[in-house]
């Protein structure tokens, strides 16, 4: 994730806009973000900047908040947070265009990424926004984003997921595997998938043609299953994945944390990339690209009723802290996301 931000000099309470606020790291929300009135983001040739109907919040979310693993401060800030909050998805209304930007206007409804996106206000760039499905709310679409582009990139072109083949998600009741249920239900593939036993309906209602209760059943026990495993929730070892995938299958890791400090369980990805090449099914995992022809990608699955954002429950900005608390706590099923009012 890059850095666009830069320092913002304002003059007046015009200017003004209310903000989450993070000086530190920290792994409890409440314990390091608060809401402010910060000066609005000032952009510059080639950006664009987004009046904030809505946000949502992901585990991406709680790493860029607590600084966790390690891995991510060269990035996110070595001693401290480069930016004044982790938040990324943004749906709302263009404000202003920075010269250059001929593909948006002001008035005109986006939804995409942006830096530092729990405001009234967030700067992006226009390749990073799309205009919002006129079927969703601005809640239902600031979901959208970082999930479902992570979703769309693993079932489509990481797990090249084809008709009649036999798909396995795991994690499919949070916010990437709702999608990634729906995106392989319209591929034509047959889903099972894994969730706790009060997810279960939810994640049947999405598609899926099998659903197993991790708690009580082993999810990898038939070998040679699964022609695609979309691993995004699980901490299963790389031996039983490969197992239960066909001679040619493709184990496809989008997620599976531990309490590692340094790499937080992307050992497991780096493992499955080291060995892929010596086995013939394909291991692997991928970074996801936060793009616009990805989101209108969406949009057209959206406007084809093929795929439709599962939102838990929806918090005022002011409540941010809480809303990353429902999602740490596993009670949502789907996605968390925030809204602000209009004017």
């Amino acid at each position: 994730m890059e850095n666009t931000s830069r320092p913002a000099t304002t003059a007046g309470a015009a200017e003004t806009m209310t903000a989450v606020l993070q000086d530190r790291y920290g792994t409890e929300p409440e314990a390091v973000l608060r809401t402010a009135h910060l000066a609005r983001p000032r952009i510059g040739p080639g950006e664009v900047l987004v009046r904030v109907r809505a946000s949502s919040v992901d585990r991406g979310t709680w790493h860029l908040m607590a600084g966790r693993p390690y891995a991510v401060r060269p990035v996110s800030g070595l001693r401290r947070p480069k930016l004044p909050n982790p938040g990324r998805n943004v749906a709302g209304v263009v404000e202003s265009v920075g010269s250059g930007v001929t593909a948006f206007a002001p008035g005109d409804q986006v939804y995409g990424t942006a830096v530092a996106a729990f405001a009234e206000f967030a700067a992006t760039r226009p390749d990073r926004i799309a205009p919002k499905p006129a079927g969703l709310t601005f809640e239902e679409a600031a979901a959208v984003p970082v999930s479902a582009l992570t979703a769309l990139q693993a079932v489509r072109d990481r797990g090249r997921i084809q008709e009649g083949q036999s798909v396995l998600v795991t994690g499919a009741s949070g916010g990437v595997g709702t999608f990634a249920v729906q995106l392989a239900h319209a591929c034509g593939a047959r889903v099972t998938a894994v969730a706790s036993t009060a997810k279960l309906d939810a994640v049947r209602a999405l598609g899926a043609d099998r659903v197993i209760d991790y708690t009580r059943e082993d999810f990898l026990a038939e070998p040679g299953r699964y022609d695609a495993i979309i691993d995004i929730a699980g901490n299963s070892g790389l031996r039983s994945l490969r197992r239960a995938l066909t001679p040619r299958g493709r184990l496809v890791i989008t997620g599976g944390e531990t309490d590692g400090l340094w790499l937080g369980g992307t050992d497991r990805q780096i493992r499955a990339q080291a060995l892929s090449p010596f086995t013939r099914r394909h291991l692997g995992t991928f970074i996801a690209s936060e793009h616009a022809d990805g989101l209108r990608d969406l949009t057209a699955h959206f406007d084809a009723g093929t795929l439709k954002p599962v939102v838990d429950r929806v918090y005022p900005l002011a409540e941010t802290a809480a809303a990353i608390r429902h999602l740490l706590d596993g009670r949502a099923t789907g996605k968390v996301s925030l809204t602000l009012p209009a004017d």
